[in-house]
């Protein structure tokens, strides 16, 4: 794995970060697990800072990456915030509607 690529954020039920292994890598997790993994298969880290590994074809086949994250705030751990729009106001006239 190139320690210069850059994380990318994907999504299912819970936001996770992964970067795709370019060379083997085996660690030993949080947990006491060895993970090991090869070329093509992804690093996955959770939002407690967990890291696993997926294979390339199980990742590929359940995330969805997101938008570069340069579109979104990012909080202070850098995990992936809203996008920086404003939020369109009611009128009086939709107001009124609504309480009718």
């Amino acid at each position: 794995m190139n320690a210069e690529s850059p994380w990318t954020v994907y999504r299912t039920r819970f936001l996770v970060r992964a970067r795709q292994l370019t060379e083997p890598l085996v660690f030993t997790d949080a947990l006491g697990r060895e993970q090991s993994g090869r070329p093509g298969d992804y690093l996955v880290e959770t939002s407690e800072g967990i890291k696993r590994i997926t294979t390339q074809a199980l990742f590929e086949d359940i995330y969805v990456p997101l938008a570069p994250l340069q579109l979104y705030s990012v909080d202070a751990k850098g995990a992936p915030g809203v996008l920086p729009r404003p939020v369109p106001r009611a009128s009086p006239e939709d107001h009124a509607r609504a309480t009718a």
